[in-house]
């Protein structure tokens, strides 16, 4: 029986990014067509949409519509047309918490990077998975401040992460720099949107695709990996 192929898929992604979740989304239903075919590592790299984000974070609608310059009602329809494509995907942006949903918040994500990179220095690529997936729950299904280092730890601990030693990363000035590192080999490789993927370290493709495209790509990596 022929084996499937190898591949890693580096995915650089933010926190606060609906299409990085639905890209996650429609790349998972593309890896359960090709299972038997592909046996992909994910491992998430730093991105951040908004690196001079104060700690108070801001309103999402009021942020988005200063950046983009775009209308409430713009803004309103864009939400919808991502709503669907999530559907679609099998993930969702909604909140889903108890009691009236709070306000969607804009935070500043460099301290979630810098514990994404502990997990997977720490405990491989499946438990840093395990943290990011759990980090877009925080923030988009739960709105939590996924800024503050309480709430962090919190998260890391849910995913077997021990709570001192990602206090520890936190704190820890290195990985920082790392991470600062890493965002720009990002923007190196002409990354300016997020999210992208690189497969096997060779092969960009930009942007949330379909499952179809995901599909259709790494097909014709594995093709030419094994070659």
């Amino acid at each position: 029986m022929t084996q499937p192929q190898r591949l890693t898929i580096d995915i650089y992604s933010d926190v606060m990014c609906p299409w990085c979740l639905i890209g996650y989304g429609q790349l998972t239903k593309a890896l359960e067509e090709l299972e038997g075919e592909v046996e992909a590592q994910l491992r998430w790299r730093p991105f951040e949409l908004n690196p001079d984000m104060p700690p108070e974070g801001e309103d999402q609608e009021s942020h988005l519509q200063r950046k983009y310059r775009r209308s409430a009602e713009e803004g309103a329809a864009i939400r919808g047309q991502m709503k669907s494509i999530a559907d679609s995907a099998g993930v969702s942006l909604a909140y889903e918490g108890a009691g009236e949903a709070p306000p969607p918040m804009m935070w500043n994500t460099r301290a979630a990077h810098k514990l994404l990179a502990f997990a997977l220095e720490e405990a491989g690529p499946k438990v840093q998975t395990d943290l990011k997936l759990a980090l877009f729950r925080a923030h988009f299904n739960e709105r939590r401040n996924v800024s503050d280092p309480a709430t962090l730890l919190d998260i890391a601990a849910t995913v077997g992460l021990h709570r001192e030693a990602a206090k520890a990363a936190l704190e820890d000035d290195d990985l920082e720099a790392r991470v600062i590192a890493e965002e720009q080999q990002a923007w190196d490789l002409n990354i300016s949107g997020v999210p992208a993927m690189i497969v096997n370290g060779r092969f960009m493709v930009p942007g949330a695709q379909s499952p179809e495209t995901y599909v259709n790509v790494l097909r014709r990596v594995a093709e030419k990996s094994g070659a």
